[in-house]
């Protein structure tokens, strides 16, 4: 037996993998098919500094180890970057080496993909070895042979008790220890890099894996963003942001303006820094507001650690949301707590015919993981996990995976349950279904779940900005959602089409008594139209609905809008990662996809758009249209009592000492941001709404 000590330095002139130019790379070791260790991540990097160690606990040096090195992407497969042999049996023994490995790909043995280099030393060991800072884990040997222990029995928990310890690391790097908030709010004398002499600039942010993107502002070189978005703190010091600016090209590839960056662990807590950073390798400063807090109400516990059924505790959580506590933490909307007991006939991905499951419970960008059950198509996980609800107009997702210690996890199975359909304290069981939430997998999930929140406050932030994901997929040309798209718009088109088509055949009197009724209805209602009467008769609209339900009359259709592309989009998926090697023809025609995918983008907008005026009229999320309800009551008791004049006055007035009184405010518009809220018909199908669909209550 020996012992082979691992110094991974560093990388050089790597393959770039992504669309900036860019790659992730991370590597793995392995021996035989084992993988016996994996190197962090560093990011954005094609000359990565790992200098990370490695003790190694090598049975004989017929097996060479095997380097492969990866480029990470979230959610996505990993793309390989190269990979290379070192012969063991060529090593000196008890001396240290420095080994240069030219990585190449085997399909492809001309491409240069760059060097990896390393420092080993490779040491015989005598008898057995129990030193538990190497890869093997050490067992409790007392008692049993050497034979006993070569048995598969102690090599399986051998296995899973390494298995075991990473994925508990794993989880645990998942809870964060506070939230760095962050506000965009200006650039000055940026550099300008179109012809006209102006740029159109954006900002990326980087802080860790967690990644977000401002807005583009067109053809200027002090833009005003008025931005707000959070990150989360996974180290105690804090950690160190990113930040680039880039001119936005349409058909070719995006100039860099210039980069900085921001150390948290120079900033104090519980205060907002104002810091004007200026952008090295380019012109120009950038504004930010950077706040650091602690951390939100976030924990991962067993089922017998219960914080709603603790009596004590519970009141306490009831109080902090009551309706007397209103204006307490605005962003505190309310408490979620997850109980993830099990799930059973789930899908065999590994070739033994089993799995070895884990769960991923997602809100919005509140991200935890359960441990990982080994060799189990009906795991039992028995975790309680809890959240602040920051927007009660949010979906949880729990996603279950089978951890691959050689490549990425595999997907098994998703629910998404938005909060305001949870029935509180009923364990139910939730059927798993595909990545796109269109069709069902193998397998289903028993969750319990209960919500408490406070109404008005859930009311307030309704009003305000939605928050961004900024841990999602890169949009895609994809011809079958192209096409959806567009039917999605046509169809909203066709609603004012055939509208036009009535009004058109009214003045053309087709239907005599119909075209009288619409004459001295008109003269009617511009006789004696006042303001008030807009609102009123929206009102009336969500009135005469809502009756419609609760008498049995719901005529709303559940539209399926063209579910089967979905399944042929992942089927161009798998192609796209076959093709991989092709990327340069894919820059070639990068112009092309670019355009395209915005317009695909825009035909989303449009339809989801006009989908989610609908939606609020036919009661789709009753809480939404309750809250409309309200608002419109108001609107026409002002619109009543109040002339228009006096309105517009106001209006006009805070429009222009908005900026006055507040110089970093951002704006917003409010209805905007209540029909954010409002789910879309793609939505509506995507994700569950009642328990009607799933299992019964417990």
């Amino acid at each position: 037996m020996y012992q082979l000590d691992i110094t991974l330095r560093r990388g050089q002139s790597l393959a770039a993998r992504d669309r900036g130019g860019t790659s992730d790379p991370y590597v793995k070791f392995k021996i035989g098919r084992k993988e016996v260790f994996r190197s962090k991540i560093i990011h954005k990097n094609l000359n990565p500094v790992w200098e990370e160690k490695a003790c190694i606990l090598v049975d004989h040096l017929r097996e060479p180890l095997y380097i492969k090195v990866f480029d990470y992407d979230f959610g996505l497969q990993d793309d390989f970057m190269g990979s290379a042999f070192l012969d063991l049996t060529q090593l000196d023994l008890n001396r240290p080496t420095d080994v240069t490995l030219t990585l190449k790909d085997p399909h492809y043995p001309d491409h240069d993909l760059g060097i990896i280099l390393l420092s080993v030393v490779l040491t015989p060991k005598e008898g057995e070895s129990r030193d538990v800072t190497c890869s093997r884990p050490a067992l409790p040997v007392l008692g049993f042979c050497r034979a006993e222990l070569q048995s598969p029995y102690f090599q399986n928990v051998q296995f899973q008790t390494q298995s075991l310890r990473l994925s508990d690391q794993h989880r645990k790097s998942h809870l964060w220890r506070g939230i760095v908030s962050i506000t965009l709010i200006e650039g000055r004398d940026l550099k300008a890099m179109d012809s006209n002499g102006l740029s159109d600039p954006y900002v990326k942010f980087r802080l860790g894996h967690q990644k977000y993107k401002s807005k583009i502002m067109p053809k200027t070189l002090n833009p005003q963003w008025r931005e707000q978005f959070d990150f989360h703190l996974y180290e105690e010091r804090g950690g160190i942001i990113d930040i680039t600016a880039w001119d936005k090209d349409a058909g070719k590839r995006d100039d860099f303006i210039g980069r900085c960056q921001v150390d948290l662990s120079s900033l104090s807590r519980e205060q907002t820094h104002k810091l004007e950073l200026q952008l090295e390798e380019g012109e120009g400063h950038l504004v930010l507001l950077v706040t650091l807090t602690a951390s939100a109400t976030v924990s991962i516990s067993d089922l017998s650690i219960n914080s709603l059924e603790d009596q004590k505790e519970r009141e306490e959580i009831l109080k902090r949301y009551s309706p007397l506590r209103i204006f307490h933490n605005l962003k505190d909307v309310g408490f979620l707590q997850v109980k993830v007991i099990r799930a059973e006939g789930l899908m065999a991905a590994d070739v033994t015919g089993k799995s070895d499951p884990f769960c991923v419970v997602e809100v919005n960008n509140d991200r935890l993981l359960t441990h990982t059950v080994y060799k189990n198509l009906n795991p039992e996980w028995n975790k309680v996990f809890t959240f602040n609800i920051k927007d009660i107009h949010s979906v949880l997702e729990v996603t279950v995976y089978d951890e691959d210690r050689d490549r990425s996890a595999d997907f098994l199975g998703k629910v998404a349950i938005p909060l305001l359909s949870i029935q509180n304290g009923e364990q139910k069981a939730y059927v798993l279904k595909n990545k796109q939430l269109t069709g069902p997998t193998k397998g289903v999930i028993y969750l319990e779940i209960d919500v408490i929140f406070n109404a008005v406050k859930a009311s307030l932030r309704t009003l305000i900005p939605k928050e961004q994901k900024y841990i999602e997929e890169e949009n895609r040309l994809s011809k079958q959602l192209l096409l959806r798209n567009f039917i999605r718009t046509k169809r909203c088109v066709m609603v004012l089409v055939n509208a036009a088509y009535y009004v058109n055949s009214c003045f053309d009197w087709d239907s005599p008594p119909r075209s009288l009724a619409a004459f001295v209805l008109f003269l009617f209602v511009v006789w004696n139209f006042e303001l008030y009467m807009i609102p009123l008769v929206l009102l009336l609209l969500l009135t005469w609905n809502y009756f419609l339900i609760i008498s049995g009359k719901d005529n709303r259709q559940r539209d399926t809008v063209v579910e089967d592309m979905l399944e042929d989009e992942e089927e161009e998926d798998d192609k796209d990662d076959k093709d991989s090697e092709k990327k340069g023809f894919i820059n070639k025609i990068y112009a092309i996809q670019e355009v395209c995918v915005s317009v695909q983008n825009i035909l989303d907008e449009v339809a989801s758009f006009g989908e989610r005026i609908k939606n609020t009229f036919n009661w789709t999320v009753p809480f939404l249209s309750w809250l409309a309800i309200v608002a419109l009551c108001v609107f026409t008791v002002i619109l009543y009592f109040i002339p228009l004049r006096y309105i517009v006055l106001v209006w006009g007035i805070n429009k222009f000492t908005k900026k006055l009184r507040s110089p970093y405010a951002i704006d917003n518009n409010e209805l905007l941001d209540f029909l954010s809220r409002v789910p879309s018909d793609v939505q509506v199908v995507c994700i569950i709404i009642t328990s009607m669909h799933y299992g019964t209550g417990f």
